[in-house]
């Protein structure tokens, strides 16, 4: 059977796109850009093959879909801005086998303005179409939150802003197959424009969280408590936790080299986050001699290095810098993660402990990065010698919290 779809960029954003895709029955192949990482369980991915899917190695049917998506990578740039790299590959593959009347759709986090000033312009000059005459052009923001059994595509409304109003409804027929309500926004300027404030107000609001944990703790305060009582406001509060870092694909965006303006509370929101695996590490320290021992020559357990619970991604995850600067110190670090077989950190491959309890017991300190499922939090408090929570996980007084 002919595809329908072409997903053009098989990570983060395109894979499970691809997997509402196919679940929905739509015959659905997809291209990778480059070398990404499998946000899908194994499992997942057998699925989808079973359901259709197909991972093409040539670009040739590309040309042979009624809509193309593009989910390419945008990681941190040299700069500090986004590097449109991918993008760019992606639009110049698929241009050069563009028909016309298909629908060609952008879901990578881009600054504004990429949609209509960067890749119209790369995919009409390879194509010879014209956007908004012979194709559909159009920008919905990824709203993918992987491991998120309570929201998917089915439920989670999907934002589309076409260059023509005649593109926003081809763009929102194809979503329609896909999703349970489709929201249209005026333009893709304005669609970019929600996937960058949704980004920064995850990031801002994590960063305000992280200063109250540092601040609370200067003072003897319990933040955990405060935000289990601050949450039961019904109104004008929106819960965020603390943590040693913010991993992930999406980043605040730094909007200098594009547009020649920045945000101040997400340029601020950055240094604070990206702060926080220091700060743990001076935690670690300052226990770790609390209790008579020092930083060097230390056994040091580190559990759950992927940057989210229950997955096997490490994008962006502060794990590897708290390792590495606790390393610095002269500890010993080892590490235990159910998702993760192998560890390297400055090319040196960490021991991975087979036995949780016996590591934990044996480690002068154990720090909980995140917290996967399948970890007793309780029984860990009780085998650990000393046990360094940043995630409030443990329950109240079982741990030393971030």
């Amino acid at each position: 059977m002919p595809a329908d779809l072409a997903v053009i960029g098989l990570g983060p954003y395109g894979l499970p796109l691809a997997q509402a895709a196919v679940a929905a029955g739509i015959p659905t192949i997809g291209y990778r850009t480059g070398p990404e990482a499998s946000s899908l369980s194994p499992a997942e991915l057998r699925r989808m093959v079973a359901q259709g899917f197909r991972a093409i190695t040539g670009p040739a049917e590309l040309g042979r879909v009624r809509t193309a998506v593009v989910c390419a990578p945008v990681p941190p740039g040299a700069e500090g801005g986004p590097d449109l790299g991918q993008v760019e590959a992606a639009a110049r593959t698929l241009a050069a086998r563009l028909r016309p009347h298909t629908t060609v759709i952008l879901e990578s986090p881009v600054p504004p303005g990429t949609t209509e000033e960067f890749l119209r312009p790369l995919l009409e000059s390879g194509s010879g179409l014209r956007a908004g005459r012979d194709f559909h052009l159009a920008y919905s923001p990824s709203r993918v939150d992987p491991g998120n059994r309570d929201f998917t595509p089915a439920n989670t409304p999907k934002v589309i802003g076409g260059l023509t109003p005649a593109c926003t409804e081809s763009a929102a027929a194809f979503y329609g197959r896909l999703s349970d309500k489709v929201v249209r926004a005026r333009g893709p300027r304005e669609a970019e424009t929600v996937q960058l404030l949704e980004t920064n107000f995850r990031h801002v609001n994590t960063a305000l969280v992280n200063e109250m944990a540092v601040l609370c703790h200067d003072l003897g305060i319990d933040l955990w408590d405060v935000i289990r009582c601050a949450e039961t406001k019904p109104f004008g509060f929106h819960s965020f936790r603390p943590g040693p870092g913010v991993g992930g694909h999406s980043v605040a965006q730094d909007l200098t080299a594009h547009t020649g303006r920045t945000l101040r509370m997400a340029e601020l929101a950055q240094q604070v986050n990206g702060r926080m695996p220091h700060y743990v590490v001076q935690r670690a320290a300052a226990l770790l001699n609390e209790h008579g021992k020092s930083a060097r020559g230390a056994r040091v357990l580190l559990l759950g290095v992927t940057y989210k619970a229950d997955l096997a991604d490490q994008q962006g995850s502060p794990a590897r810098e708290i390792a590495m600067r606790l390393m610095e110190l002269g500890a010993s670090v080892s590490y235990h993660d159910p998702h993760v077989p192998s560890w390297s950190v400055l090319d040196r491959p960490l021991p991975r402990a087979d036995s949780l309890y016996e590591a934990a017991a044996d480690a002068d300190l154990t720090i909980l990065l995140q917290q996967h499922r399948t970890y007793d939090l309780q029984g860990l408090s009780v085998k650990a010698q000393l046990l360094l929570d940043t995630r409030g996980a443990t329950p109240t007084g079982a741990a030393h919290r971030l």
